[in-house]
């Protein structure tokens, strides 16, 4: 038997590929073990998938398959945003991947709520620019949101090619910040393919937001709203900007198109909040980088711990993702990038006018397509702040003539209140993780990996203390 075991395992390596749970994946891919990391049962696979072979764009992705019985769970894409912010530093390795880096910048820990726990996860560096992402054309550096989705709906079937027993899957996107536009965006990508294929379908069963960036007149002026009600603004520069501010006109390649009264209490309230609170999480502490960055170079473990969330791993994250053996074992950078790795794009030309798109017409199409849309917001963060999501999810309801099918009301993780939620028509979600930040799944992980258990089982958010499956 183990003679006949070694030629199997023989015919498989030539014809490259791995057979997993049956399935046959790309042997080239194969992530045999990353620099210190712990041991794990589930495999994990990165590379590239081409989307432009005559311009030499390709996108780099990372794979990693479900803890447990892999073959019979859904597959989620993640999505981090910026634009030009990686997905593999953002999701896959401080937020909802298996591992996080370790203190000392050289390993790898367990991530005890990672998201593999309910699905199959797939994070991709887009667009061609960002992290190892690349183009050999170097004004495909200068894209905006229709190219983004133009290239990962290419991926998506490059990627189906090398592990074609996914196309069946159930298929989840999910991602957070400017992903509130790359996600949609891509949605109405795989919608339209379907419209028009004969043959292959995307099996689309769900979408999911976090802190999302969906109208920028809205969720600018939420912002400060948010300074105001959290007391880290005075009366007089909070009723200013209300009072003043016309963000009806306001842009991301022309912000200051508003009263000067405006601009100056906007000024202001940015001084006020300044360098020592983190806008994306006000609750937590903040990391001092040149503390930090000698430490790593010392080789002493240089995690700083706020409310049991490792402030400094962006720098710890960096610091693993540009040693070379990091690299080789993730078949990174294979065309020797000039710049090291980073968690946001310094080559990349984004397109400052697509921020300004409204996003609230592709949530409907894709809801009116019977795809369920869920829009979940960390009550900690100040950039894109629940206050302006949750006004424009219930405006989107409205809109769909959708009754309200769940109150605005608690639900419940592990006996204690893990957010507020509410739903519109059976199709439409809104909920808040209780004390998370903009990056949800890295301040709450138990919260977030327990919200999206909920998501990818087409299950309610518990409204009772009693505990459910996802506890």
């Amino acid at each position: 038997m183990k003679i006949l075991w070694n030629l199997a395992v023989a015919v498989v390596l030539v014809l490259g590929s791995v057979v997993a749970g049956g399935y046959a994946y790309p042997e080239e891919d194969l992530v045999a073990k990353l620099p210190g990391q712990p041991a794990v049962k589930f495999r994990q696979y990165a590379g590239y998938v081409d989307v432009d072979v005559k311009n030499g764009r390709s996108l780099f992705y990372y794979f990693v398959e479900a803890e447990e019985d892999s073959d019979h769970k859904p597959l989620t894409l993640w999505l981090n945003g910026g634009p030009g912010c990686s997905s593999i530093g953002g999701g896959a390795f401080t937020e909802l991947g298996p591992f996080f880096p370790r203190g000392d910048g050289r390993g790898l820990r367990i991530n005890s709520k990672a998201w593999n726990k309910a699905s199959n996860l797939l994070f991709v560096e887009s667009p061609a620019g960002v992290g190892w992402s690349y183009s050999n054309t170097s004004s495909d550096y200068t894209c905006g949101d229709a190219s983004t989705a133009m290239d990962m709906h290419s991926f998506m079937h490059g990627w189906y090619e090398k592990f074609p027993s996914f196309k069946t899957r159930p298929l989840f996107l999910t991602g957070e910040s400017y992903a509130g536009h790359y996600i949609p965006q891509l949605a109405i990508a795989l919608l339209d393919h379907n419209e028009r294929s004969t043959g292959f379908k995307f099996n689309l069963k769900g979408v999911a937001i976090g802190n999302p960036l969906l109208r920028l007149d809205r969720d600018v002026p939420a912002t400060y709203e948010f300074f105001w009600s959290h007391g880290m603004i005075s009366d007089e520069i909070g009723l200013t900007i209300m009072n003043d501010c016309d963000f009806d006109d306001y842009t991301f390649d022309s912000p200051h198109n508003v009263s000067q009264s405006c601009n100056d209490a906007i000024a202001k309230a940015n001084q006020i909040v300044g360098d020592y609170i983190n806008a994306y999480d006000v609750i937590l502490d903040v990391c001092y980088p040149s503390i930090v960055e000698q430490e790593l170079r010392l080789r002493k473990m240089a995690t700083k711990v706020s409310l049991g969330v490792d402030v400094c791993m962006s720098y710890e994250r960096r610091f693993y993702f540009n040693l070379p053996e990091v690299q080789k074992a993730l078949h990174a950078n294979r065309t020797n990038l000039p710049y090291s790795w980073s968690m946001c794009s310094s080559v990349l030309n984004y397109s400052d006018p697509d921020g300004d798109i409204n996003i609230l017409p592709l949530l409907k199409r894709i809801i009116q397509n019977h795809i369920p849309v869920w829009v979940f917001s960390g009550d900690q963060d100040s950039v894109v702040p629940l206050l302006g999501s949750r006004t424009l999810v219930r405006e989107l309801a409205h809109d769909l003539q959708f009754p309200t099918t769940v109150p605005y009301g608690a639900w419940f993780h592990k006996g204690q209140v893990g957010g507020w939620a509410t739903e519109y028509g059976n199709l439409l979600t809104f909920a808040t993780v209780r004390g998370a930040a903009h990056m949800v799944p890295y301040a709450q992980p138990s919260r977030a990996l327990h919200l999206f258990s909920s998501f990818v089982r087409g299950r309610r958010l518990p409204n009772t203390t009693r505990p459910s499956i996802d506890d």
